[in-house]
């Protein structure tokens, strides 16, 4: 596989931070390593900068056929940090549309005579499966193989799963996390307290992830009140997480434009035993009372109808998902 334009590895970084729920902005020269990127996550922004090359086969006959690495070209260390957020090495794979994270701490000098980093090609093959794969190398380094959908998730956590995953021990609790498999309290309590911190960490976004791409495949990426799809769209809990009886079923999930979701998690909106939204009157009204009911009208527009369903009843919102929903939030009493 020969080096993609600088171009479409832009383009790849970008369109995952879109599918990790995220946007992101060049605001540096395309072609000056590392690439400075202007991130916003919900309602946080912060800047990135991005260590990127093609991961291609290791060449040569004499490598290994599953060997894939990245070469350090037009860089000369040391490496120059982000001093006020988050600095990634990586390596993006097009046709698996997968990337690889490598330890920038263990590379922030190298030697110019052999500039490349190596990965398994099946590291990333396991990413595709899981979200998130991960190997151990001989210079006590962990690498990260991850989905584009992850991305943003690689991006906040790199530093800790670098720092804290590198022996076998937490390597193999971690391909077991991001597998979804249960791990006891008594495997956890054998690992130090921050590789349990990253355990926990790597478990709550495998889940998130496993989530959201469960709900928006059975709602079409479309929103299931306005039916836009635009990439703006959310998995949203029908009984939020941390109530007592929610889970991650599709059941217990509605995929929702960002102003719709939140409109249903403050209680403005609420779906009734028919699977019809209906805007909640008491919210309404404390609307109108405080003068903020600019656009209720158009909101409005869109609800009292069948919201859009997947095509498999089984994936259908639960009654008693929705009944404990209204109940949580105080709708119609």
């Amino acid at each position: 596989m020969p080096q993609l334009s600088m171009s479409l590895l832009l383009k790849s970084i970008t369109d995952a931070l879109a599918e990790s729920n995220a946007s992101g902005m060049l605001i540096s020269h395309s072609r000056q390593n590392p690439r400075r990127f202007v991130v916003q996550a919900g309602q946080n922004m912060f800047e990135m900068w991005v260590y990127v090359w093609t991961l291609t086969h290791g060449g040569g006959v004499a490598r290994p056929k599953d060997e894939y690495r990245i070469q350090l070209t037009g860089i000369k260390p040391p490496l120059t940090l982000n001093p006020s957020g988050p600095t990634i090495m990586i390596g993006y794979e097009p046709n698996l549309q997968c990337f690889a994270g490598f330890d920038l701490n263990k590379h922030q000098t190298f030697s110019t005579r052999s500039p490349s980093i190596q990965i398994p090609i099946t590291t990333l093959h396991r990413a595709l499966q899981d979200g998130f794969s991960f190997v151990t190398k001989g210079n006590d380094e962990i690498a990260v193989g991850f989905r584009p959908d992850q991305f943003l998730a690689y991006v906040l956590n790199s530093r800790l799963l670098h720092d804290q995953g590198v022996d076998a021990a937490t390597v193999k609790i971690l391909s077991r996390v991001v597998a979804l498999e249960e791990i006891t309290l008594d495997e956890m309590e054998q690992l130090p307290a921050e590789r349990q911190r990253v355990v926990q960490t790597m478990s709550r976004l495998s889940r998130d992830t496993s989530f959201r791409r469960k709900v928006l495949a059975a709602y079409e990426q479309r929103c299931a009140v306005t039916r836009i799809q635009l990439r703006l769209i959310d998995a949203a809990h029908i009984l939020p997480v941390g109530v007592e009886g929610s889970n991650d079923d599709i059941a217990n999930g509605l995929c929702l434009s960002p102003t719709y979701h939140r409109a249903y998690d403050r209680g403005l909106i609420y779906l009734d035993d028919d699977l019809v939204m209906k805007i909640n009157p008491i919210k309404e009204q404390e609307l109108i009372q405080v003068g903020l009911a600019g656009g209720l009208r158009d909101f409005k527009a869109y609800l009292g109808d069948r919201i859009h369903l997947p095509q498999d009843r089984n994936q259908w919102p639960s009654v008693e998902f929705i009944r404990a929903a209204n109940r949580f939030r105080e709708i119609n009493k």
